[in-house]
Formats: structure tokens, sequence, C-alpha cells
């Protein structure tokens, strides 16, 4: 059913149960496995405190961190992953990366490391159900920011997932 499989990661807890559900994916149709993090380059700094080039450093190391943590996961089960760490509009970015590998589905958590990030810049997950053609598995749970656990994210049917 799938020959190549992305997920895309940004070291959240939501992204982490997304990692695992795409290694049994990978494991169980025999696909390739990719892995993304996107460094957002909209939230740059811009100020005279901080380099800009030292924090985008900073943000590009932390996203290597989090295809790290991919890599090893799915060599849990036997499974090797490539992994590629973007720089630019998160879901542009999964997109494009999705579209050079081939790849289908999309595996994203259903939150990512900041809702009030997410609100204000829009919602990546969003933008990928709404503007592409491939699958999307949106995998929810986990817990918010305040600790208190999310309710099951819903497909488009309205079905619970």
């Amino acid at each position: 059913m799938y020959d190549s499989i992305l997920v895309a990661t940004d070291g959240s807890e939501a992204a982490a149960t997304a990692v695992d559900h795409a290694v049994a994916l990978a494991d169980r149709f025999d696909a390739a496995l990719f892995g993304v993090a996107v460094v957002d380059e909209r939230t740059d700094y811009d100020t005279g405190i901080v380099d800009p080039e030292e924090a985008r450093q900073h943000l590009e190391e932390r996203a290597a961190g989090w295809l790290a943590d991919l890599e090893t996961r799915a060599l849990e089960d036997g499974i090797e992953a490539e992994t590629a760490v973007r720089s630019g509009v998160p879901h542009e970015e999964i997109l494009g990366y999705a579209d050079e590998v081939g790849a289908d589905p999309i595996v994203i958590g259903s939150r990512g490391r900041s809702s009030f990030k997410g609100a204000l810049l829009g919602s990546t997950v969003d933008r990928i159900v709404r503007t592409t053609a491939r699958s999307v598995l949106v995998v929810g749970g986990g817990e918010d920011a305040d600790g208190v656990a999310n309710e099951p994210t819903r497909g488009a049917d309205g079905e619970r997932t």
C-alpha cells in the first residue's frame, strides 16, 4: 500500500507518537522511511542581543537531534530512515520534501511544540492537510503545555484517529 513514508518531527510529544506510527507503517508495508525537521525562518531573531546566525545554528542542531532520535527509534525496529533538516516555512518544506522523496503518506503530530506559536503563525498541520493531495496521517494524543490530555484527533470524515 505504501512505498515511501515521510514523518515530520519537531521534538514534541505528539511528534514522537507520529514517529512511532511512521516506523510501524514502514515495518508493516516494508516501505522506505524518511524524516524531516524544519527550522522555521519566520521566527528569526532580529535584535542586537542574539546573533541571528548563532540562533539559527542552535535551531539546526536541535532539529538534527530530533532526527537522530527518529533514526534511533527506527533502528530499534530494524528500519533505516533517511532524514533531512530544512529551513523555511514548515508546511512548504515538509510538502516539498514529500515531493522530492515521493512519500505517501505524510505522518505528523496533531500539535507541535508551541500551541501559542501555532495560533500566531497558523497551523502547519492544517496547511498540510488542506494543500496536499497526498495522504496525511495526523497523530493525536499526548499532553498539551499545561499537562492536560489532548482530545483524539479527528479526520476529515469526523472519525477519531
